[in-house]
């Protein structure tokens, strides 16, 4: 039976990654819709060749421009705009399964309408769990949604789990997880050089190819530190059982330790469409388009513990991982507002950590009570960290 696809983000990397997967196999899998928030082109690129029933955008500007285009090219997709829009094709009877690629907060509200609907749910979007994981999960349970990690470290994670990771960790005597990390373009750079680091040289990952949010929170290891909040949510593991260790091959994608003392690692060329051809199939097999791993070429694997005084950003996501309540909303709102700000060159490499810190020693912690509890934590951090981007120096 052939897979309806709602694919949110289309135009990142995550999206191109999964519409290169749909497109070696048409037999299995077809788009009901795709959104994007202002880059219109590439969608209507998307759409001609996909031809989604819907496409979604962020601004009504951006819909009219793409449906412009789509209607002189003889497209019927129907264009429609905002977040409300993202929520209907989310939860629409007429896809089966939810890709959640949109980078950051603005992902958590179709995330969540795809698991009350029930669906199956790929997701790469962490934060919908580092902003609210035991809402969302407790969700999931309750519609009998179906969740399966895009992010490569949860995917191996979940490809190492006892009966294909139906059991999760709570069974078959799994005592930790242990998520890899490439230790991004700063693994080995003098510390104290790190002030002048450039937006373009934070976003030169040495080994995957990522949008410019999501290489800059490489570089800084935030990305690593949100990844160990998921995978808190995700295999319901305590943080003291969820170890970060750096391998700069990039081949180990994570590993997960036995009570017998076995390690079992997923091992595979760094390329997104592994784990999205994984979980787009699952639980059977199919081509990816990657390169089988040359183990005899790749020849040497190393690994190192991360360095917190070098990632900074590692410890602020472990602090409020152990902290819990908003904590882990905090964070994350304070990191995109301090990314935002970096990419823009208005504060400095170092100054992220500094304004993530910043705000969570600012904001006072309390439960996570609710999805508006959450919401209104997100917000009172972005207000924060603009405030305290707003004290610093901009950079030379």
């Amino acid at each position: 039976m052939q897979k309806r696809l709602t694919l949110l983000g289309s135009t990142g990397s995550i999206g191109d990654s999964t519409l290169d997967v749909v497109a070696r196999h048409p037999q299995r899998f077809s788009i009901y819709a795709l959104t994007a928030h202002r880059n219109g082109e590439k969608l209507v690129e998307q759409c001609l060749r996909f031809a989604p029933e819907v496409a979604v955008v962020g601004d009504a500007d951006t819909a009219a421009q793409v449906e412009r285009k789509l209607r002189e090219a003889g497209s019927k997709t129907v264009v429609t705009y905002g977040p409300q829009a993202l929520v209907e094709v989310s939860k629409s009877d007429a896809c089966d399964t939810v890709v959640a690629a949109i980078v950051g907060a603005a992902g958590l509200a179709p995330t969540l309408a795809a698991a009350k609907a029930g669906k199956q749910i790929l997701l790469a979007n962490k934060e919908a769990l580092v902003m609210s994981g035991d809402i969302f999960m407790g969700t999931v349970r309750d519609s009998g949604a179906v969740l399966l990690p895009l992010d490569s470290e949860h995917n191996a994670v979940f490809q190492c789990l006892p009966n294909g990771g139906h059991e999760g960790v709570q069974h078959g005597g799994v005592t930790k997880i242990i998520l890899t990390a490439s230790g991004g373009p700063f693994r080995t750079r003098e510390p104290s050089t790190l002030v002048n680091v450039t937006p373009d040289e934070a976003c030169k990952h040495p080994n995957w190819s990522m949008g410019r949010k999501i290489s800059v929170d490489s570089a800084t290891m935030m990305n690593k530190g949100l990844e160990v909040i998921e995978a808190h949510y995700l295999f319901d593991l305590p943080g003291d059982r969820i170890d970060v260790l750096i391998h700069p091959q990039s081949v180990i994608h994570s590993m997960v330790s036995y009570a017998d003392g076995s390690v079992l690692a997923q091992l595979g060329n760094p390329d997104m469409r592994t784990p999205i051809a994984h979980a787009l199939a699952f639980p059977e097999r199919v081509d990816s388009g990657v390169a089988q791993l040359d183990l005899a070429q790749v020849a040497t694997l190393t690994f190192e513990k991360p360095d917190y005084a070098r990632f900074p950003c590692l410890a602020l996501a472990m602090k409020a991982l152990a902290e819990g309540g908003v904590a882990s909303a905090a964070l994350n709102a304070a990191n995109e507002v301090a990314v935002d700000a970096f990419l823009n060159r208005r504060i400095g490499f170092m100054a992220i950590a500094q304004t993530v810190d910043a705000v969570l020693n600012a904001l006072q912690n309390h439960s996570a009570s609710s999805l508006e509890v959450v919401l209104e934590a997100d917000a009172a951090a972005r207000r924060a960290a603009h405030t305290i981007i707003d004290s610093l120096p901009v950079p030379a």
